[in-house]
């Protein structure tokens, strides 16, 4: 499964938080298509649906459809706000290769 930070638990409560604190709302992790390299990182407020890898923490439920968990074992989800600017980061160590931007990558 993915580690999740402090930080990034903090801040999806907080736009959970800002989108009205639906209570059926889970942060979605994922994987598609697309980018430079080949796969972008996908993260969403969406729904539960049948076959996710579901985890709570901290009040937010995260959840990961079988497919992507492939793509993102071992992967941190971090949320940094700094001078290099402000977001969510992947750290995939299956990242073979990423694009300058940090948003997509391959295997």
């Amino acid at each position: 499964m993915i580690t999740v930070t402090r930080n990034a638990i903090d801040e999806a409560k907080r736009l959970l938080e800002k989108q009205g604190s639906k209570p059926d709302l889970c942060l979605r992790i994922g994987v598609q298509g697309g980018g430079c390299s080949g796969l972008s990182y996908k993260l969403t407020f969406d729904q539960e649906r049948k076959g996710d890898h579901v985890r709570q923490i901290d009040q937010i439920k995260l959840v990961v459809d079988p497919k992507s968990e492939l793509y993102l074992e071992g992967t941190t989800l971090d949320y940094v706000d700094g001078l290099e600017g402000r977001g969510f980061k992947f750290y995939n160590p299956q990242a073979k290769k990423t694009c300058g931007c940090g948003e997509s990558f391959s295997v």
